[in-house]
Parts: C-alpha cells; sequence; structure tokens
C-alpha cells in the first residue's frame, strides 16, 4: 500500500500500551474512534514527538490472565502475588507494542550485566525519561523471558527514583533499599520465585575486659533502655558493613572508653528475632586484653565509664536478674580462670574466591584433640 494512502484508527481501548503512552493526552483520552489521514500524520507525529507523560500519566495496568493451576502467582516473602503471566493472544499484542515503540525511537538498550545464577542486574546510572524506561524495559523483560533468563533485578540510584512507578507497574517489588540506591527485583518464570531475601541479621559484640586488679572496665549510656538507671554495664555497639566482630569489638571500646586493647576469643554467642525494624540479631560476647588503662569517656553516647571491681559490677540488681549479663559474666570469668576456651579467628581463603574470610574455632581442645589422634 503506497505511504499516502496509509490511515490508521486509534481507540483509547484498542491502541497499543507504547503508543498510549507516546500519544497527547487529549487523543489517548479520545473515547471514539479517530481517523488520521495522511494529511494529518505530520502534525500528530510531531506533538507525538513534543509531548512525554509524566509518573502520573501512566495507564493503569492491564490485568494478565493466568493459565494453569497457580500460573500466574509469586511468592514474596509469605505473601502470594499476581505475575505477568500471559496467554499467547496477550504475547501477541506485546509484541505488536514493541514494535511500535521501537519504530517510535522509544527503546533504548538498558545497562546490565549477567549474575551468576542465571538472572540479569540492570544498572542505571543516567538519567532516562520514564516512558521511555517503560518501553525499554518491556523490550528487555520480553527477550530474556525468550533467552530463559529467571531472576531480574534492577539497582536505582536515588537519584533516579522517577523510574520506580514504571518498574512497580511492569511488576517489580522493592527488595531493599541502602542509602543511596532502590534494588527491585522481578521473576520471569511463572512460579514462585527462588531469588534469596534481604539480609535477615544484625550483628552486635559486647565487651568483657579486665586489668590485673580484676576490675572490668563498665559503662553507662546516655541513650536507650538504661539511660539514668544508674546500671554499669559492659561496652557494646554494632559492627559496620564489612567490618570484622575482633575488629569491631575493639573499635567499640576505643570510642566508648579510650582504652586500646586486644582481641583475644569470642566467648559466647546469642540469637534473637523480631529485633531491630523486625530482623533478627546476633550478638557475640569477646574478650579483649588491655594495652591502656587511662579512660577518656565519649561524650555523646556515655554518661560515665570507671574500672569496677568485679565483685561489684556482680552484685548489681540489674546484672543479678538479667540472664544474659549473668552467663556473660560466668563465661567470661571461666575464660579468665583457665576454665573455658573461646573461639579466636585464623584467616582462610575460600575455594571460590581469592579472598580471605575469618574462622572462629576452639583452638584449644583442637590442639588437644590433635595431639590425642597422632600418638
Amino acid at each position: 500500500m503506497a505511504a499516502h494512502s496509509l490511515s490508521l484508527t486509534i481507540t483509547r481501548s484498542r491502541a497499543p500500551l507504547a503508543l498510549r503512552r507516546l500519544l497527547p493526552p487529549r487523543l489517548a483520552a479520545a473515547p471514539a474512534s479517530r481517523r488520521l489521514s495522511s494529511s494529518s500524520s505530520s502534525s500528530a507525529a510531531t506533538a507525538t514527538r513534543a509531548w512525554r507523560p509524566g509518573l502520573a500519566g501512566y495507564p493503569p495496568l492491564r490485568p494478565r490472565a493466568a493459565t494453569g493451576a497457580g500460573a500466574g502467582r509469586r511468592r514474596i516473602g509469605s505473601e502470594l502475588v499476581g505475575c505477568r503471566a500471559m496467554s499467547g493472544s496477550e504475547n501477541s499484542t506485546v509484541a505488536a507494542e514493541l514494535g511500535v515503540a521501537e519504530r517510535s525511537g522509544n527503546v533504548e538498550q538498558l545497562p546490565f550485566v549477567n549474575d551468576k545464577h542465571g538472572g540479569v542486574i540492570i544498572q542505571m546510572v543516567s538519567p532516562m525519561d520514564p516512558a521511555v524506561f517503560s518501553a525499554s524495559l518491556k523490550a528487555a523483560l520480553a527477550k530474556w523471558r525468550e533467552q530463559g533468563i529467571r531472576g531480574v533485578w534492577i539497582k536505582l540510584p536515588i537519584t533516579l527514583s522517577n523510574l520506580i512507578t514504571p518498574a512497580v507497574e511492569e511488576g517489580f517489588w522493592y527488595h531493599h533499599a541502602e542509602e543511596t540506591y532502590l534494588m527491585l527485583a522481578y521473576w520471569l518464570p511463572n512460579t514462585t520465585h527462588t531469588l534469596p531475601v534481604n539480609a535477615t541479621h544484625r550483628v552486635g559484640v559486647g565487651a568483657f575486659i579486665m586489668n590485673d586488679k580484676r576490675e572490668v572496665l563498665a559503662v553507662q549510656e546516655k541513650s536507650g533502655v538504661l539511660r539514668g538507671l544508674g546500671v554499669w554495664k559492659f561496652p557494646t555497639g554494632v559492627i559496620e558493613p564489612g567490618e570484622d566482630i575482633n575488629v569491631g569489638a575493639v573499635r567499640e571500646v576505643k570510642e566508648e572508653t579510650g582504652i586500646d586493647a586486644e582481641f583475644v576469643e569470642v566467648l559466647a554467642f546469642r540469637q534473637s528475632h523480631k529485633a531491630f525494624f523486625d530482623k533478627s540479631d546476633l550478638f557475640f560476647v569477646c574478650l579483649l586484653r588491655p594495652l591502656s588503662y587511662d579512660i577518656t569517656k565519649q561524650d555523646s553516647e556515655i554518661e560515665a565509664c570507671q574500672w569496677m571491681p568485679v565483685e561489684e559490677f556482680a552484685a548489681q540488681p540489674f546484672v543479678q536478674k538479667h540472664e544474659l549479663v549473668k552467663y556473660i559474666l560466668e563465661v567470661s570469668l571461666a575464660k579468665v580462670d583457665k576454665e573455658y576456651a573461646g573461639f579466636s579467628p585464623i584467616s582462610i581463603k575460600s575455594a571460590f574466591t581469592d579472598k580471605l574470610s575469618l574462622f572462629y574455632m576452639n583452638r584449644r581442645d583442637l590442639d588437644k584433640a590433635s595431639g590425642s589422634s597422632s600418638q
């Protein structure tokens, strides 16, 4: 057919999704068919290129038909939510929409890398128009579905938060967020997803440190549940991202009390649940050896700090009533009196990476066992 005789009938309900996003609001909202002849195609094309919808201009998602038992359902946490499963006719519709978007120049290559588990990670860095991002994302998902890709991640820096809505409209869900980015996830197969959940635990440390006079380093905090109660406790804190437990314990003692110390062993640990923002908590009790003795307390967090006779520390009503503190004191004194062995770190290398990690173990009993077996 000659180009000058081509005509196109467009309605809001029948126009492909990608094209509806490009149409001017007046035309996209038209309830009846409008015929664009060759005489008006030039002005319509100009309007199409000039208009770009904002986030509020996105049409609602069309429901996708599920096929088969359990199809169209995806488990996120403990809930089953809708999955963008598509029938054969809907696949044809999506293909037509993508064809229109590609011919209009509204599809761009999204930056991505392959992960190690059969998925891809879209790593957005540069700004992109939300409409272009939506069409490009739809095209990428269609291609990856054909290739057998399973999990798709989108890492959005905080500066590109305007791309969150089109990603969510396409079926992505929030996985986790850090200070500078949001990570979204999507599962392409029509099955329950096997993507790992977000980090589940926070790691804390408590330091038992005693001098030659059998005095323990104790602090009173300016904030928290013990504020203003006159309770003396061991220095505690939270491990920072990428920080080893032994390093974090030494750092916390230095920050709160000004005391330089040497890490000796992990004596015990406690696991609890539904703690900070409903995350689980791992708390490691660490034995440290003092390298200095002059106290310089941290004014921002610590109300008071002192070397305190261990008997006086143990006699506090709070210690007598609090099982965790009682056990910390018991195992720590057992270690000091040579009747208890904790876990000391050794550096090991994984078979899968050259990075070193720390393996905590009871060296004393292991050496005894090794000596016995060699005899």
